[in-house]
């Protein structure tokens, strides 16, 4: 059946409106931990093992997304990540308002789980439609993500400056993602990535059978330690800016929503202009500069004693991460099995997303959330010597490819 450009149309709005919805869920739980954590009467290492429930969720759903995507395609893997991401935001709510830590937990976990089994194949689907269309679509489809953030934390600042309640807040954030998400998922690709009706001696032609064997390759292996250090640059400030800027900097919790609104901001910004900047230069300059701009940031906001000056360091901070995510994983799907690596870079990725929220709340409880972030700073700064590995390799013919897309 031939594909018309209104069919790609309908099929990029619903993955950018996929991750515009987690965008804005996840800024209105994070713009909230302040009060989530006060609801929870939890300490810093107390709120580090709460959102360890995110982490855990998150790898849950990477690790096994590549496998359902290969076996049911994009669309029905991002069905089901939408289905848990929502039920937990909900949760969220309704166990912070019941000071529950375990049900926060499990909500967390249910959110981590569904942006993990979606994020993979949104990514994957993006992939497919770059190498259809000849143009770049994964930096404005993060760059959605990013949006959301801003919408999230905008709408999070105001509820928090009137005391609006955080369950209701969350609970009616929950059921507009699930009328977004039900409206537009029909539009997704159900064939991209799927690979379970081939024929049997086609299927013994694929290049790998598992995400795993793709850290094989030492190209694979350090855009995965690049995604790494940027996932740990953005994820550190989706899970602790607001409360490192209370605690460590001195602001009211809703100065510190308004400075994560910031970030996310530059986020935002960072990732609707990477597109021309990735043409211009290409993506190991991009990655190289975004690194270094970020790991500035970084240091700004652990060293400078002035708020001010941190505050606005945390736009250096956003505009240096921003670009993380989408490019190592527009590079890693230039390659003979993108759905493998895809799938593996964006493991290490969540890699981050697993260990950091424990160990910097381990590393704050001990050294301030100030002095925990130095381990931040140090991994994306060494991030920088990788970049190279993000170059553009020669096209191949991808003939194959656009059949499993279409």
């Amino acid at each position: 059946m031939t594909k018309t450009p209104s069919d790609f149309s309908r099929r990029r709005l619903a993955i950018f409106a996929f991750m515009l919805t987690f965008g804005i869920g996840m800024s209105s739980w994070v713009v909230r931990t302040p009060a989530v954590r006060d609801l929870l009467d939890a300490s810093t290492a107390e709120m580090g093992l709460v959102l360890l429930g995110l982490s855990v969720g998150s790898m849950s759903g990477v690790l096994s997304s590549a496998s359902v995507v290969r076996r049911r395609g994009v669309r029905f893997t991002a069905m089901v990540g939408g289905a848990n991401f929502i039920i937990g935001i909900a949760m969220i709510g309704i166990f912070a308002g019941a000071s529950n830590h375990a049900g926060v937990f499990a909500g967390l976990a249910l959110v981590g789980f569904g942006i993990g089994v979606s994020e993979i194949a949104i990514n994957i689907e993006g992939a497919a439609q770059e190498t259809l269309s000849g143009k770049s679509v994964m930096p404005a489809l993060h760059g959605c993500f990013s949006l959301g953030t801003v919408i999230g934390a905008v709408v999070g600042i105001l509820l928090t400056a009137i005391n609006f309640s955080v369950t209701w807040q969350l609970v009616l954030v929950a059921l507009l993602g699930a009328a977004v998400l039900a409206t537009l998922t029909r539009f997704i690709s159900a064939e991209t990535g799927r690979v379970s009706r081939l024929p049997r001696d086609e299927k013994m032609q694929q290049p790998r059978t598992s995400w795993l064997d793709a850290w094989r390759e030492p190209r694979i292996l350090m855009l995965g330690l690049i995604i790494l250090a940027l996932a740990l640059a953005e994820g550190s400030a989706m899970d602790w800016l607001p409360l490192l800027m209370v605690d460590g900097h001195g602001l009211t919790p809703t100065l510190g929503s308004v400075i994560f609104a910031g970030f996310a901001a530059a986020m935002t910004i960072g990732r609707f202009l990477g597109a021309p900047l990735l043409k211009r230069f290409g993506n190991a300059t991009v990655l190289r500069a975004s690194t270094l701009i970020s790991a500035a940031g970084i240091a700004l906001v652990v060293f400078a004693d002035n708020p001010i000056i941190a505050g606005a360091a945390v736009l250096l901070w956003g505009v240096g991460a921003s670009l993380g995510f989408p490019v190592t994983l527009s590079a890693a799907a230039d390659s003979p099995d993108p759905t493998s690596a895809v799938a593996a870079v964006a493991t290490a990725g969540y890699v981050a997303f697993l260990v950091g929220p424990p160990l910097l709340g381990f590393l704050g409880e001990e050294f301030g959330l100030r002095g925990a972030m130095i381990l931040v700073l140090v991994v994306v700064a060494l991030a920088s010597l990788l970049t190279n590995a993000a170059k553009s390799r020669p096209r191949k013919d991808t003939t194959e490819l656009e059949s499993a897309a279409l």
